[in-house]
């Protein structure tokens, strides 16, 4: 067993650390037999270290030790295995959530404004394209008045972009469809990640705004930048609030988007009445009907419906997977928001 233990650890690692040596951009092949294998590595050894010292410790009175480390190894790999398949299905289990956000003031002509979002789709060459094209023909069928995309659409390189057009870059919709930058198209070189989004029938919202007409009246869609460009002086995307807001008329309603819930505050503090995030995926594993999720342990806000006073914030679990296709309890989605005029500010399912 310990054999078994060093071939599926040690020869993803030094299959990783020789492709990091190498550099250039990682093919599919790359991707799914040295990427994929290095992270799913990495955890089995954290798991079942875990489980070793559990087992030392549990044994010891009984001077057991190594036998009781030997079964827990076992059980603990045993129970990885049965993870990481539940987890593969659930990272292809596409949901299509309806949700309706209701605002005392709501202006009448947004009245059923339906928007479609999806988030941290993290689209590269490995990427199944049956589930993509699952992702696009529910977003098409929710037929929307606007489609918001909130970051994070490549996976960490910017030719991913290609891939991201070849597979969504036809999306419209009435109202327009609307992008901003995540962390991971950041590290993937914004500019040249924009660059190849301007190819497509979007807009590309990084720190400004747009005014869109709706029968006889009009609301705003905003677009930050994402926190990770503080730190990448090159990306051109790091968040201004002030510069987001700061050519919307006095009373327009605003709908905007930043990929990193912990924007959300700050834009709320500007009476921004909804704010569509991602990010978090909700940690991939998640408990929905005790509202935790392994995003909650590093992140205050991390899934889900958020609200401070007239605000709401809408936390997508993302529709794609960052790492291994693993997903639990935090199914990939497709996100639909009716806007409605209603006695108070609240976001909540429909039901169907």
């Amino acid at each position: 067993m310990a054999v078994a233990m060093l071939a599926l650890t040690a020869l993803p690692l030094a299959a990783f650390l020789r492709r990091q040596r190498r550099r250039g951009y990682p093919g599919p092949l790359v991707r799914l037999f040295v990427y994929r294998p290095f992270w799913y590595a990495q955890l089995l050894v954290l798991f079942t270290g875990i489980a070793a010292v559990a087992g030392l410790l549990l044994g010891a009175p009984f001077g057991a030790s190594t036998a009781v480390a030997r079964w827990m190894v076992a059980a603990a790999a045993a129970l990885y295995a049965l993870g990481a398949i539940a987890g593969w299905i659930g990272s292809r289990w596409l949901h299509v959530r309806q949700l309706r956000a209701t605002f005392p003031d709501l202006p009448p002509a947004l009245e059923g404004l339906r928007i479609v979002q999806l988030s941290d789709l993290h689209i590269g060459p490995q990427t199944s394209r049956r589930f993509l094209d699952r992702v696009r023909r529910a977003s098409v069928a929710a037929g929307g008045d606007l489609l918001v995309v909130t970051g994070d659409l490549v996976d960490d390189h910017a030719p991913d972009g290609a891939h991201y057009a070849s597979a969504l870059g036809d999306l419209a919709a009435p109202l327009g469809v609307y992008v901003v930058p995540g962390n991971h198209d950041v590290y993937a070189s914004w500019p040249a990640v924009r660059a190849e989004l301007e190819r497509l029938p979007v807009t590309i919202l990084v720190n400004e705004s747009r005014v869109v007409r709706r029968g006889e009246g009009w609301f705003a869609v905003a677009g930050t930048g994402d926190p990770a460009g503080r730190w990448i002086a090159t990306s051109e995307a790091a968040p201004d609030i002030d510069a987001t807001l700061r050519d919307i008329p006095s009373g327009t309603f605003t709908i905007a988007l930043a990929h990193n819930p912990s924007l959300w505050p700050a834009l709320a503090e500007r009476g921004v009445p909804l704010t569509l995030s991602g990010h978090t995926h909700w940690g991939q594993l998640a408990l929905p009907a005790f509202k935790w999720s392994l995003a909650g342990v590093f992140l205050e806000d991390a899934m889900g419906v958020v609200t401070r006073e007239a605000s709401l914030l809408y936390i997508h679990p993302g529709t794609g997977f960052w790492g291994i296709p693993f997903r639990i309890g935090a199914r990939p989605e497709v996100t639909i928001i009716e806007l409605r005029r209603g006695a108070r500010v609240e976001l909540g399912s429909v039901s169907t």
